[in-house]
């Protein structure tokens, strides 16, 4: 036998009031799974054994989780919160510690009061304490029937009389066991109440006729025990979520000119004396260095971006690397695969794809780079295009250090453009150029003197 602490997740349920094809814990919150939240603040607790009870589309569920390291059992048959837990015993088996039973889908509970609740229930030395909360309006919930410190039973709202209801305590669905106890008196639960269903909170009345200690802890912050069953609380727990994420970028020394307005991921990094304009959106696993300016707008996903960079309004950033002091946009495309090296520009609508920028080299405004590689202290003038793709295949543009491309170039790749080179505005590069050349491609202007004047005698 081994104690310690483990737990137990319940995240069965089919979610039905979501309306969704997707899993109901796997909708996100702040850039995350629900279910994500509940396994992070196990772990955070100090959770080593971590037990999930899936059952409505498990292998999806499974799938999106395939890199934690915990224990999966299926619940085939949604006969209550008790037989979910009945169907974990054996992945429990040999364990005779503290077991923590937490919900898959009540994702704003933070590991601090896991904590807390932890310390409250080793000190009373119960085998039942459930973590409780004051609601001005309880209807929905179980109520917790108390003699003072002691839990006589948990009433669940159907079977609950007119006093009962009146009750303001309630249930959130968290509890901490005695895990012998626990295992033991669930093989004994009935189903004799109006759902028909084994209750995990017969539990307590089992304790209490056992003569055992029974504790309560009330959580002093009701809105971390929010339960989600549709989509209008998921986007009321996004915003608590969201102002939580913000707060602690806040309080790291992140400036926000309108936090309700700004968009971070949960798992997204931000740096020192970075600012956030209003309706910035930063995802997935973003970093952003220290000195940044992050105008209006922007939406950045799965990039780095390093210090002192200034990203301007409108610009969107994907999977890409943006070295230390650049400026970006306004309206800048960067797709996935870039990696500028520092102290670049790239201008409005300029989109850049795989490309790779050296220090110093810029795209003002209106040109498109894609599979490009770029040396250092080049210039692209407005209108360039890296032709990069045949209808077949892509084909890269090389572009040495120090070029300078006049406007309305288009290069035809594969193509190498030398060092030091000067490429003549509206030229159509099909040839690599030699270093410190200059290359031209167009064709001659022809001037006819009279021309328009000839033309209009002619119609009339």
């Amino acid at each position: 036998m081994h104690k310690g602490l483990a737990a137990v997740i319940l995240a069965a349920g089919k979610g039905t009031r979501m309306k969704s094809a997707l899993p109901k814990v796997l909708h996100p919150i702040c850039g995350q799974p629900m279910l994500q939240y509940p396994l992070q603040a196990a772990k955070q607790a100090g959770v080593k054994q971590l037990t999930v009870v899936v059952g409505h589309q498990a292998e999806t569920v499974k799938q999106a989780f395939a890199d934690e390291q915990v224990s999966w059992v299926e619940q085939t048959e949604q006969l209550g919160t008790g037989h979910a837990l009945l169907c974990a015993a054996e992945s429990l088996a040999g364990f005779s510690g503290t077991l923590l039973l937490l919900c898959g889908d009540v994702p704003l509970l933070q590991a601090d009061i896991l904590k807390q609740s932890l310390q409250y229930h080793q000190h009373e030395k119960a085998v039942v304490t459930v973590l409780t909360a004051e609601m001005q309006d309880p209807t929905g919930y179980g109520r917790i029937v108390r003699n003072q410190e002691q839990v006589l039973k948990i009433v669940e709202e159907k079977d609950a009389t007119d006093e009962q209801r009146r009750i303001s305590e309630i249930n959130t669905g968290t509890y901490l066991f005695d895990a012998d106890f626990v295992l033991s008196a669930l093989k004994n639960l009935k189903t004799n109440n109006s759902q028909g269903e084994y209750y995990l909170t017969d539990v307590v009345a089992a304790a209490v006729s056992a003569g055992k200690k029974t504790r309560g802890v009330v959580i002093p912050d009701a809105t971390q025990m929010m339960g989600i069953n549709d989509r209008r609380q998921l986007a009321e727990a996004e915003a608590v979520m969201r102002w939580h994420v913000n707060s602690e970028l806040m309080l790291s020394g992140v400036s926000m000119i309108d936090p309700t307005t700004v968009y971070v991921d949960s798992t997204v990094e931000v740096g020192a004396d970075t600012v956030l304009h209003p309706n910035v959106q930063l995802r997935g696993a973003t970093k952003i260095g220290s000195n940044c300016t992050i105008e209006t707008g922007v939406v950045v996903v799965d990039s780095s971006i390093a210090d002192g960079v200034h990203l301007k309004a409108g610009s969107a950033i994907e999977e890409s690397q943006v070295g230390p002091s650049c400026e970006i946009g306004p309206m800048a495309h960067l797709r996935p695969g870039n990696v500028f090296s520092g102290k670049n520009k790239i201008g409005n609508f300029v989109e850049a794809k795989k490309t790779l920028l050296g220090e110093g080299s810029k795209a003002s405004h209106l040109t498109y780079l894609g599979d490009t590689e770029v040396g250092k202290n080049v210039n692209f003038g407005c209108g360039t295009i890296t032709c990069n793709y045949d209808g077949v295949s892509k084909h890269k543009t090389i572009v040495d250090d120090d070029v300078f491309v006049g406007s309305d170039v288009q290069f035809i790749a594969p193509v190498t453009i030398g060092r030091n080179s000067l490429i003549g505005a509206g030229s159509t590069i099909t040839k690599d150029v030699p270093a410190d050349s200059l290359a031209i491609a167009r064709s001659e202007q022809k001037v006819i003197e009279g021309w328009t004047l000839r033309k209009k005698s002619q119609q009339s």
